[in-house]
């Protein structure tokens, strides 16, 4: 009898998914999420432009939808925990995964340290983990595994189960396009969330072969915007009812959507006008161009008859600091390193620092000592806040002893980078201040009752995964780190099901 009643709680779910997509006198009737992460996008950036350009894509996603004016990322504010809270509800203390870039103290560097015995890596879930061919990823360079020595992949590394997991499951058709290899981790834990998972590599050419340094995509906008149309056009046949590649005939996803890049590189690139905000004619570019490709998309869905069925979501992983050009100052990693190392010689395992720092230490008794050397250079090392030891985990709400949690925490004064000593860029992300976290956040459909409405009250992008579950009508509880943490919808939010 349970095996009967699961069998027609399924296919109920399929006829759901099949169902006509209006009743009279209901509320919209979603078939399909479309999420863009327009990575860098600030709640700031997004008012500035719809000022500006009140007849763009975004000003009619706007009329046709509700904005959350304050709404913050998950922290720290990198595309990794970014992500993750979007697509699963948690937090890093959650998920498991508390930047691109960490430390496990229970994993394996290799296969032969593994069998060694030797426990506690660096886990690089970046570009450095892709294979030759820029388009898989290499298992050697890969964690492993205590016991079995097998590679621990992106999907295998994450402890929760994401939105398009449950979406797969429920029998909908998924979708997702990202910048690295590595974004397979959205395929949680089981390894099946994502149907026609498209990644290709931002760190070389558009071909995925190693590219020159001065050649990147993301060292230029308009080859960054370039990269961006190549993906869209990808979105574009997932649209039009064909797989990413167009090689064969797929349905029109239920969940799926990319990521774009050229705001995040024109943030770094051409930076701000002033300090409320005002984008130099370089993020104005790049602000029009992913303007023109959300525009594409719209069009696309409405030239299918499926406009008025899929909730769009723009919002960003992360932003990037400072806004105020004037505040901005690079220093050294290597400076923190190094007051790291007098403090606890042999004692740093890993530093992971762009516009904060996290660090990680092989004996977690030396925090105390390495927080009192950090606190003690204030203005040579930018430090506003240091946290250590159990205040870490408390400030993440993570567990005492999960291998996973920092050891410390640095927070910057604002607008400093830490990073190389010849880097130019004039922003940078994952750190944990407003213009890091505040971000852009709106939700459209022709239908939403409170549309065209702004709303002021604080909201999280964690929020997201079970909002986009609830307008699908599944139940958030499905989610792992939803039932954990009691993420609830975002509010304001109505929908009825026909």
């Amino acid at each position: 009898m349970k095996n009967l009643l699961a069998a027609l709680a399924a296919v109920g779910v399929i006829l759901w998914l099949a169902a006509p997509a209006h009743a009279a006198g209901r509320g919209p009737a979603i078939r399909h999420v479309l999420v863009i992460s327009i990575d860098g996008l600030h709640a700031t950036d997004l008012q500035h432009y719809l000022a500006a350009h009140q007849h763009s894509t975004l000003a009619t996603l706007a009329a046709d939808g509700v904005q959350y004016t304050d709404a913050h990322a998950a922290v720290p504010a990198d595309s990794f925990p970014g992500l993750l809270g979007m697509m699963t509800g948690g937090t890093p203390a959650v998920t498991g995964v508390y930047f691109d870039v960490s430390y496990d103290r229970d994993l394996a560097s290799s296969e032969a340290d593994c069998k060694l015995g030797r426990q506690g890596t660096r886990v690089a879930f970046d570009e450095a983990a892709d294979g030759r061919d820029r388009r898989t990823l290499d298992p050697a360079r890969l964690p492993h595994r205590p016991g079995s020595c097998t590679p621990v992949y992106p999907h295998d590394y994450l402890r929760t189960n994401t939105v398009f997991n449950v979406v797969h499951d429920a029998g909908g058709h998924t979708a997702w396009i990202d910048k690295h290899p590595v974004y397979e981790i959205l395929d949680g834990p089981d390894g099946h969330g994502i149907d026609d998972l498209y990644t290709p590599e931002i760190g070389g050419d558009y071909e995925g072969s190693t590219a020159a340094p001065h050649d990147h995509i993301t060292g230029s906008i308009q080859r960054t915007e370039r990269y961006d149309s190549l993906k869209a056009d990808a979105l574009l046949n997932q649209i039009d009812g064909w797989t990413h590649d167009h090689a064969g005939r797929a349905p029109v996803p239920t969940l799926f959507g990319m990521n774009m890049q050229a705001v995040n590189v024109a943030q770094k690139l051409a930076g701000y006008a002033d300090a409320r905000g005002a984008p130099t004619p370089g993020l104005t570019d790049a602000l029009a161009h992913c303007d023109t490709l959300l525009g594409r998309m719209r069009q696309a869905l409405q030239q299918h008859g499926l406009l008025d069925s899929t909730l769009f979501v723009v919002t960003a992983k992360h932003g990037n600091a400072p806004i105020d050009q004037r505040l901005l100052r690079h220093i050294e990693k290597k400076a923190l390193a190094q007051t790291v190392a007098a403090a606890a010689p042999h004692g740093l395992a890993q530093l992971t620092a762009d516009q904060g720092a996290l660090v990680w230490l092989h004996d977690r008794a030396e925090a105390a000592r390495v927080a009192a050397a950090l606190r003690a250079a204030p203005a040579s090392l930018g430090i506003r806040k240091v946290i250590a030891g159990a205040d870490v985990a408390r400030y993440f709400g993570a567990g005492g002893n999960d291998p996973r949690t920092p050891d410390l925490v640095v927070m910057p004064q604002p607008g400093v980078i830490y990073g190389k000593p010849d880097d130019r860029k004039l922003a940078e992300h994952g750190g944990f201040d407003d213009d890091d976290t505040h971000v852009a956040l709106l939700l459209s459909n022709p239908q939403l009752p409170r549309r065209g409405q702004s709303l002021t009250m604080p909201v999280s992008t964690t929020q997201l995964a079970p909002t986009m579950l609830a307008a699908l009508g599944l139940s958030a509880q499905r989610l792992q780190a939803v039932r954990t943490l009691h993420t609830p919808t975002l509010p304001e939010l109505v929908w009825d099901r026909p």
